[in-house]
C-alpha cells in the first residue's frame, strides 16, 4: 500500500527534555523544531502533555489514519515510569493528494496532546519513549522522535498551547448534529467485505471526505467513495484482512471521520 520509495535512512532526533524547552532540528531534512511540552496534572488525576512538531515549509506529516500514500504514526512509551497508559489526541487533520492518492495529515505544524494515566496517583511521572512519523515533500522520510521528560504531579497550570490544540479536536457526532448512522455489509467480489454507510448529518462544508477505521489493526480499509444527497452523506469502501484471512466486522467499533471545509466530525459505530 505504501507508494513512496524511502530514499533516506531513518532520521533520529534525540530530545532530552525536562522542561518543555524546544530542540532545534534545523539541520535535519524537513523538521525545524520538535518540543515535548510537559503540560499539567488534571483534576481527574490524569496528566496532559503534548508533542509539538514544526516542519519546514512545504513538508507535511500524517494523521492516525494517513491514507494509502501516508505513513501511520506509531508511539512507543514503554520506557516511561509511573505511567499506565498514553492516549494521543489527534487534532483535526486536512486532506491532501500525493501522486493522485488521498492522504490525511498536517501541513507545517502539529501539536499532539497526550493524555497520561499514572500507575500511582498524586506521584510524578517520567515520560520516555519514541514517536515514529512520516514527513513528506518530494520524498518521504520515516522520522524517529525520541523524548524524555519528568512530569511533576504539582504542575496544575494549563498550557495554553496544548489547550488550543485540544480545542481543535473534531466535533463529536452530537456536536455536529448527526442524527443517524447506518451500515450495510456485503461480501466483496475478490474476498473481504464491502461496507456501505449512510450518515444523516448537516454538511461539514465544501467537499466532504470520509475516513473509515475498522477498529482492527489487521484490517485494511480502502479509500471510500462518498457523495452527499441532501441531508445524508453516503460512503462505500472495501475492507480486507492484511494476511488474507476471514474476519468479522463489529459495527460498534467502526469509526468514521468526516472532514469538510468548516469542520471535522468524529463518529463512533453504526446500526444495521
Amino acid at each position: 500500500m505504501m507508494q513512496f520509495r524511502f530514499v533516506l535512512s531513518v532520521l533520529a532526533l534525540s530530545l532530552g527534555l525536562v522542561s518543555g524547552s524546544s530542540i532545534s532540528a534545523s539541520d535535519t531534512t524537513g523538521v525545524s523544531r520538535v518540543e515535548l511540552r510537559p503540560g499539567w496534572r488534571m483534576d481527574d488525576g490524569t496528566h496532559m502533555a503534548a508533542l509539538h512538531i514544526v516542519l519546514d515549509p512545504g513538508w507535511k506529516t500524517y494523521w492516525r489514519a494517513p491514507g494509502d500514500a501516508g505513513i501511520p504514526p506509531q508511539l512507543d512509551w514503554h520506557d516511561s515510569r509511573n505511567i499506565a497508559s498514553v492516549t494521543p489526541i489527534w487534532p483535526s487533520p486536512v486532506v491532501f493528494f500525493e501522486q493522485g492518492m488521498r492522504s490525511i495529515g498536517y501541513l507545517r505544524e502539529v501539536i499532539i496532546p497526550l493524555r497520561l494515566t499514572p500507575d500511582t496517583a498524586d506521584a510524578g511521572m517520567v515520560l520516555e519513549g519514541n514517536l515514529q512519523i512520516g514527513i513528506c515533500k518530494d520524498i518521504c522520510i520515516p522520522a524517529s522522535l525520541s523524548f524524555a521528560a519528568a512530569l511533576p504531579a504539582t504542575q496544575a497550570r494549563p498550557d495554553p498551547v496544548i489547550a488550543a490544540a485540544l480545542a481543535d479536536m473534531p466535533y463529536t457526532a452530537q456536536e455536529a448534529g448527526v442524527r443517524a448512522v447506518s451500515c450495510r455489509i456485503e461480501p466483496g467480489a475478490n474476498g473481504g467485505l464491502v461496507l456501505h454507510t449512510r450518515i444523516d448529518m448537516p454538511s461539514a462544508g465544501g467537499t466532504e471526505y470520509v475516513v473509515v477505521e475498522a477498529g482492527n489493526p489487521h484490517v485494511w480499509v480502502a479509500e471510500p467513495d462518498s457523495m452527499r444527497d441532501a441531508d445524508a452523506l453516503h460512503a462505500s469502501t472495501r475492507l480486507l484482512h492484511v494476511e488474507g484471512k476471514s474476519f468479522a466486522l463489529d459495527r460498534s467499533k467502526l469509526r468514521f471521520t468526516v472532514i469538510g471545509d468548516r469542520r471535522a466530525v468524529d463518529i463512533r459505530g453504526c446500526t444495521p
